[in-house]
């Protein structure tokens, strides 16, 4: 029961890693249908501007420092790139941020090497949460997992409880009339793109220090967050939260496997399979997200919450 309740507790505070990645991009495609493949890539600017950051004003400032920076070059992404190419269809704007993904990752790797630096946990953070039987759960896990939570109600409570997040829905809806009612629409949409490259680069400043912060980083969470707004249905908040929880859930356990396929297959009463026998199943536990995400597309192609439309 103890290991048990060890990998649930893992597999939950790394789908809350996966949400906090993925909810700037939700946010983003659901409001303004930018699918932004450089979304990853502002987690890590995140990771690196935060361990600069940390150096001269501390790991809380500069956890800040790092949402603002990366927040400013979202904003200089969407003014000076995204909106020229806008007119022409998603297409270029896929393209385009295809191109930045790799762009960012280079100037990364001149500045800072291709090797991980020394963005490590505070010596005042380091100390255990609680214990389950033998195993320490360490306190910066929870801040993760509680740093994800409140980043899910903060968007959700701006968007559904205040007037900013009125104007922000109307002017998806109905660019036009709130542009008549004297609204800045394409500042309404710098201001959105902003705010989800700033909470890509949160997450990063927050997951940086945990995880080995190096150009791969982006190229690692890459891929599983557009997994995780597919599944959960392109441009839904709580679908992304559902669908990061069941992927880090399932991640974790299939991690924790000590069985081969052998195992497996005489548990359902087949014979062996020559080569496979001796293979873990944990080893296949990075395919389980893809292979989730193939299910919902044939089964329930709108993901979790998605619009059918």
């Amino acid at each position: 029961m103890d290991a048990f309740l060890v990998t649930v507790l893992n597999g939950l505070v790394y789908g809350l890693l996966v949400f906090m990645v993925s909810a700037g991009l939700t946010l983003v495609f659901g409001m303004m249908g930018v699918l932004n493949f450089a979304h990853a890539s502002f987690y890590m600017l995140g990771a690196y501007a935060a361990f600069l950051a940390s150096r001269y004003v501390g790991f809380w400032m500069g956890l800040l420092v790092a949402a603002l920076f990366v927040a400013v070059v979202g904003l200089g992404t969407e003014r000076l790139l995204l909106r020229r190419v806008r007119a022409f269809g998603h297409t270029q704007e896929l393209l385009l941020t295809f191109g930045l993904f790799f762009v960012i990752g280079e100037v990364v790797k001149l500045f800072f090497g291709p090797t991980p630096v020394a963005y490590t946990i505070p010596d005042q953070l380091r100390f255990t949460a609680f214990s389950i039987g033998q195993a320490e759960f360490p306190f910066f896990r929870v801040l993760m997992g509680a740093t994800a939570l409140l980043m899910f109600v903060g968007i959700y409570a701006v968007l559904s409880l205040t007037r900013i997040g009125l104007i922000v829905r109307a002017a998806v809806e109905k660019p036009a009339m709130v542009s008549a009612l004297g609204h800045n629409v394409p500042l309404v949409f710098s201001g959105l793109f902003a705010v989800g490259a700033g909470l890509a680069g949160l997450a990063g400043a927050v997951a940086g220090i945990y995880y080995p912060t190096s150009p791969a980083m982006a190229q690692e969470l890459g891929t599983i967050i557009f997994v995780v707004v597919v599944i959960g249905g392109l441009g839904s908040l709580n679908g992304a939260l559902a669908a990061s929880l069941l992927i880090g859930v399932m991640t974790s356990f299939a991690v924790g496997v000590e069985s081969t396929f052998g195992d497996l297959f005489h548990a359902v009463g087949l014979s062996g399979i020559s080569g496979l026998d001796d293979v873990e199943l944990s080893s296949v536990a990075g395919v389980l997200p893809y292979a989730l995400m193939l299910l919902v597309l044939l089964c329930r192609p709108a993901g979790f919450a998605g619009n059918r439309d």
